[in-house]
């Protein structure tokens, strides 16, 4: 998909300003409580997503997540199909307080990708 300069600006910011984390850092970090964020809407969700995945669409993060996960300290991984929606989301959740709000870097597709191969 071919982004608008100017979304791939923001996008770009918010990957500056938060920490992405490798596919292959995923299932270690779940397992140790950490939540996947699928912020993509519920139709992607529905056609494949990370197991236990909780899905809040992007357009609604910031007024439902308080109700989803109200501790502060959660390490939460965002995630979109690739980077751009999964960092904002992430940089949005650190606004609000989520200070160990991350994204997946590569997003699903690299998530899968590393499942499927074991690529890094």
């Amino acid at each position: 998909m071919a982004y608008t300069k100017k979304f791939q600006t923001l996008a770009d910011d918010a990957c500056s300003r938060v920490e992405g984390v490798l596919p292959e850092q995923v299932d270690a970090l779940i397992a140790l409580g950490a939540i996947a964020l699928d912020i993509r809407d519920k139709e992607e969700h529905d056609a494949g997503h990370i197991v236990g995945s909780l899905n809040i669409s992007r357009g609604k993060l910031e007024m439902i997540i308080e109700a989803k996960v109200d501790n502060l300290d959660t390490v939460i991984l965002c995630y979109c199909n690739a980077v751009n929606r999964g960092a904002l989301s992430a940089n949005a959740l650190r606004n609000m307080g989520y200070d160990n709000a991350k994204y997946i870097n590569g997003g699903l597709l690299g998530y899968r990708r590393f499942q499927k191969e074991g690529i890094k």
